[in-house]
């Protein structure tokens, strides 16, 4: 009986663990140790203990996640741990949306030199400036794409 315990609690440890150190590996051990467990159960007690330790099992687990995914984010170390804002914007723009951009007036978010971000039409994308070194808040123009960047240039403010 020692054995079986012993087996289930490293099992939902590991189980538990999964969460902070991703892969799987600890997951899958966890739950082969909560399997062999129950196999022991079955062997040692007959069907009845097996179907015990099989109950127990599934409520240590349902018990592990709930823990884990209901009460950990709202601790110190689990805010910390679980990623809770989302990064949006856009780095560059391709194909259609890149060519529609061309002509465009765009502002210096970073300087330039010769790559940083610029605004256009407020989304910020990241650019490469024919005019070599410019300060952020520049004004500039969209002349083109090339592969992967967008290409910007000074605008003449006579």
């Amino acid at each position: 009986m020692t054995l079986i315990i012993l087996l289930f609690l490293i099992g939902v440890i590991l189980l538990a663990v999964e969460v902070i150190v991703p892969g799987g590996i600890l997951g899958v051990a966890g739950a082969i140790l909560m399997v062999v467990g129950c196999a022991l159960a079955f062997k040692d007690y007959g069907t009845s203990g097996g179907l015990i330790a099989i109950a127990a099992a599934v409520a240590l687990a349902g018990i592990a996640v709930f823990i884990e995914f209901y009460i950990l984010p709202k601790t110190t170390i689990g805010k910390r741990a679980f990623l809770s804002t989302q990064i949006t914007g856009s780095s560059s723009a391709f194909g259609d949306d890149a060519k529609s951009l061309v002509g465009k007036p765009a502002e210096a978010v970073t300087m330039l030199s010769p790559t940083g971000y610029v605004r256009i039409n407020g989304k910020r994308y990241e650019a490469f400036c024919q005019s070599g070194q410019v300060p952020a808040g520049s004004p500039l123009k969209v002349v083109g794409t090339d592969n992967f960047r967008i290409i910007v240039s000074l605008t003449n403010t006579n």
